[in-house]
């Protein structure tokens, strides 16, 4: 024993050498790594936090997604926050030496952390307000998709074409932001379409509605509905509206009823019409007929 003693003295002597003084608190290598591991045990648990929150919101609501998800994270940012606290606490660091960094920390957000504050306070905003969720089909700006992940400074959005897009926290806020899946009907898709003049109406509406029905995709409540929107220049236009439980796939189901319209209507020889407009030739052809023709084109031939 007095030789094991012996070959780990330098060891432990290493491990309880004074560093440094905090607040009359002596920090040695060891409770430094102490410190190290307490604060990556705080991680860990709010990690472990966020998904015992999320499945327990999501056993007793298993289609509010967004609300376990926000919750969660709100969860793990509190479990981890506190954590932190003890852990430095524990090393003699208080909440005084806190106050004092966090005034240094406002000193350097003035000369260039301004941006990572603001996403970083928007992102707990959009967390507990809920504007938009994990799973909202949102339109920001030029930015169209899904929202996949909400984030201390960014939110993810997948789009259409799979492409994920990193949008900042404090644009979510401080722009419009359209979410096409906030409303619990459903979304709603437009679908234009004129016919010539002429045109049985009630044939039209009975066709539009025959197509919108046999679109799997198409909700049956509420259900499909024609509108005549005007007497166009060179067409009757009506107006097919039909609502979907997902706006995801819209472009493809538009694509769908629009191939679907043109065959109905060739089947039952209603006519879409081309673009017609009417010239009037007020002046230019007095000068062919004091040539003593009335065709332009043999006034013109001389002898």
């Amino acid at each position: 024993m007095e030789y094991l003693s012996q070959l780990f003295a330098p060891i432990v002597d290493l491990f309880s050498r004074e560093l440094f003084t905090i607040s009359g608190n002596t920090l040695t290598l060891a409770t430094i790594l102490l410190l190290i591991a307490a604060i990556i045990l705080s991680f860990v648990l709010g990690r472990w936090a966020r998904r015992l929150t999320r499945s327990m919101i999501l056993s007793r609501a298993a289609h509010n997604e967004g609300l376990a998800y926000s919750l969660g994270v709100i969860a793990q940012y509190f479990v981890t926050g506190l954590g932190v606290l003890l852990a430095l606490d524990n090393v003699g660091i208080s909440l005084t030496a806190l106050a004092a960094f966090g005034a240094i920390l406002t000193v350097g957000i003035g000369f260039g952390l301004q941006n990572i504050a603001q996403n970083f306070i928007s992102g707990i905003i959009l967390l507990l307000e809920r504007p938009v969720q994990i799973g909202d089909f949102v339109i920001i700006g030029d930015t169209v998709g899904t929202v996949h992940s909400i984030s201390m400074r960014a939110t993810r959005v997948v789009s259409r074409d799979n492409v994920s897009i990193i949008v900042p926290n404090s644009k979510l806020i401080s722009e419009a932001v359209v979410n096409q899946s906030a409303s619990h009907s459903g979304y709603r898709v437009r679908v234009m379409v004129g016919v010539a003049y002429g045109s049985d109406t009630d044939l039209v509406r009975t066709t539009l509605l025959d197509v919108a029905s046999s679109h799997p995709n198409v909700q049956k409540k509420p259900a499909p509905h024609v509108f005549f929107r005007s007497f166009g220049d060179s067409s009757l236009d009506f107006e097919l509206a039909v609502w979907l439980k997902d706006p995801g796939p819209e472009p493809t189901i538009s694509s769908d009823l629009r191939f679907a319209i043109d065959a109905a209507f060739k089947k039952n020889r209603i006519e879409i019409p081309f673009p017609q407009r009417d010239i009037h030739v007020r002046s230019g052809l007095e000068g062919f007929k004091s040539n003593g023709s009335d065709d332009p084109i043999a006034g013109r031939v001389k002898d």
